[in-house]
């Protein structure tokens, strides 16, 4: 299927543009996290949302919501795929005075909806922005969020899960990116076993996917079923940290690295192969 081949297209320029500017920038970036969540941003961008990148203000956009700000590469290549941010402004990453920093700065200009820095805030955003809609019978748009696994240890994240469903947000959309490994610490387990994520968030009351956040057949299924009326919801997507770099995947250490000219070189390796 066409869209099928323009979203794999699309997630292998976006993981390129996430190795170029981190080599680039010669800063420590958080690759894993960003690598792991392109397929999810690659369906988003390319295919479900509905936007104007010509008219960012556009009060029939879709809003998306990027929770774990730390995975701000996979947005902002996204966002430079999807024609919201110029190569020219792309290139300024980590820069002084620079639009684009370590984490999203709100910017609508540039497709960018909200700021995140702190942990376990977006779903609670998202929630608003929802709610909002839904009490002015405004049904001409969706709110989707990002979230992190590691991210799912607030507390405040869990206080959203159980509002949703009561406020019958079923034109709320969120992702865990489930990658199963947190900050440079270990694995997620280790910090807080979630047991069956999935099924947790079911007993909250929302419609639940457990999908391999990787497989784009999966995801456009996920993001396209119908919701059961008054039910938000949550698509749990078990990704791989680091996903497309031999070296990266499932290695904490690059939750946090500096890319180096030889390690540059492997990585652009592993994508041409």
């Amino acid at each position: 299927m066409d869209y099928l081949k323009k979203i794999e297209k699309t997630a292998l320029f976006m993981r390129r543009k996430i190795l170029d500017i981190s080599y680039q920038s010669s800063h420590a970036a958080h690759l894993g996290g960003g690598l792991s969540m392109v397929e999810i941003m690659a369906t988003l961008y390319s295919y479900i949302l509905n936007f104007d990148k010509n008219n960012p203000r556009w009060d029939k956009r879709d809003r998306f919501i990027l929770s774990k700000g730390h995975g701000v590469l996979g947005y902002f290549s996204a966002l430079l795929a999807a024609g919201f941010i110029s190569e020219e402004k792309y290139k300024t990453y980590l820069t002084n005075e620079s639009d684009l920093i370590a984490h999203p700065i709100m910017n609508l200009e540039l497709g960018i909806e909200s700021s995140n820095g702190s942990l376990g805030q977006g779903l609670s955003m998202g929630i608003g922005i929802a709610y909002a809609a839904k009490i002015n019978n405004n049904f001409n748009f969706k709110t989707y969020v990002l979230l992190g696994d590691g991210e799912c240890n607030e507390g405040s994240v869990w206080e959203a899960v159980m509002l949703a469903p009561q406020l019958k947000l079923d034109n709320l959309i969120a992702i865990v990116d489930f990658n199963k490994l947190q900050s440079d610490m270990t694995p997620s387990r280790e910090i807080i076993d979630f047991g069956d994520l999935a099924s947790k968030f079911e007993s909250f009351g929302w419609n639940v996917y457990d999908i391999d956040g990787h497989n784009i057949n999966q995801l456009v299924e996920a993001f396209e079923a119908k919701n059961d009326f008054g039910k938000p919801k949550m698509i749990v997507a078990n990704t791989i940290k680091g996903k497309g770099v031999s070296f990266m995947e499932n290695d904490n250490e690059w939750h946090h690295n500096i890319l180096t000219k030889s390690k540059y070189e492997i990585a652009l390796a592993d994508l041409e192969g």
